[in-house]
């Protein structure tokens, strides 16, 4: 996987947003966004809004992120880091695991307010899977990488049961693991179904939306690194698997897929971000969809302005997402056919809930709820 950030070197036209703190949109960028969609608006026509909310930990990259409501989410992080809000970001309680501040946290999935599933990124011993069942004031090891080849990067569920997660090419072929108990016990899925990777390829680990799933038994996985840029499917929880090539830019390990989302709805309707992680290097045709679950894949008529590692569907409507970024957050209010930079605050992931809660983290602690 492409390691971003702390780690060597390997590497879900939209509503306006506003940033409340510096970093807000500039009025020109403002003065572009005019005939907002009436799709993108909460259902009672307002116009919802990025409010940063305090950490409290400003040393810390977020690029995990699971959103269980409007008020309470989790986040992990660098150095080991596990925060947990249960009262809208208002105040974050650390709940770290003991011991694991040499760790790099780079997904995490909660199923509510005591129940969290994090993944560690790294070579061998350093990609583990920790659980807690008491909102993190303890933690069990429940899984421990001894392969020093597998490198796993995020991990996804099902269910409250069924979950898999995924590393970096080990033998040719992407591993997966999965868990029948909630994330308690795991075990490697046999890979005669997974397709060979491409040269080069691998995942990344940038915001927890490498490995994402839908409905009861269906998984996406995106690639980069390689000649081309691939999602992966699944349709019977990772035992076999279908590649299809995407029109976002690779052939290098910093280009590629970097986070999908797809509607919960019927599962056909996908989206697809990326580009190019180094700040120095342009990132074009960053984005694509699809309506057939992944089997084919179109670029955006105007897509994403810059790199873009998370992307989520708004809960309120049919058409509308959101990618972030360092750069900004892009919306879409058609389907991912066109995006429209709106905010300029820095953001590695994203992720919206049933109730309406969307939430987005990053680097230097930050997190922000969507408000209105």
């Amino acid at each position: 996987m492409r390691r971003l950030g702390n780690t060597r070197g390997k590497r879900r036209t939209g509503p306006v947003f506003r940033t409340i703190t510096a970093g807000a949109v500039s009025a020109a960028a403002l003065a572009a966004l005019t005939a907002v969609p009436a799709e993108a608006h909460d259902p009672d026509g307002r116009t919802p809004h990025w409010a940063l909310k305090d950490s409290g930990t400003p040393e810390v990259r977020f690029r995990g992120l699971s959103a269980v409501s409007r008020n309470t989410a989790w986040l992990a992080g660098t150095q080991g880091t596990v925060l947990r809000t249960t009262d809208g970001g208002a105040s974050w309680r650390n709940v770290s695991p003991p011991g694991a501040a040499e760790l790099q946290f780079r997904d995490i999935e909660a199923f509510d307010a005591h129940r969290a599933v994090v993944l560690a990124i790294g070579e061998g011993e350093a990609s583990r899977v920790y659980r807690t069942e008491d909102g993190g004031a303890t933690w069990t090891e429940s899984f421990r990488n001894t392969d020093a080849k597998a490198f796993y990067d995020c991990l996804t569920f099902f269910d409250r049961r069924h979950g898999l997660a995924m590393s970096d090419p080990v033998d040719g072929k992407f591993r997966v693991l999965s868990t029948s108990d909630g994330g308690r016990s795991w075990k490697v899925l046999p890979d005669k179904g997974m397709p060979a990777a491409l040269d080069g390829e691998a995942g990344f680990a940038a915001s927890g939306q490498c490995l994402v799933s839908s409905g009861p038994r269906d998984v996406w996985l995106a690639t980069g690194g390689a000649a081309r840029a691939r999602v992966l499917h699944s349709a019977d929880r990772g035992l076999t698997w279908t590649a299809s090539d995407t029109p976002i830019p690779a052939g290098d390990p910093a280009k590629g897929v970097f986070a999908l989302a797809f509607r919960d709805r019927d599962r056909a309707h996908g989206l697809a971000v990326g580009g190019d992680y180094r700040a120095d290097q342009s990132s074009p045709r960053a984005a694509a969809r699809t309506g057939d679950g992944g089997a084919t894949w179109r670029p955006a008529a105007a897509p994403v302005t810059a790199y873009r590692s998370g992307v989520a569907w708004l809960p309120y409507s049919r058409a509308a997402a959101l990618a972030v970024g360092p750069t900004g957050t892009d919306l879409t209010g058609d389907g991912g056919r066109t995006w429209r930079t709106v905010d300029t605050g820095s953001y590695d992931t994203v992720d919206c809930t049933a109730d309406g809660g969307c939430w987005a983290a990053g680097e230097k602690g930050r997190v922000a709820r969507l408000e209105k």
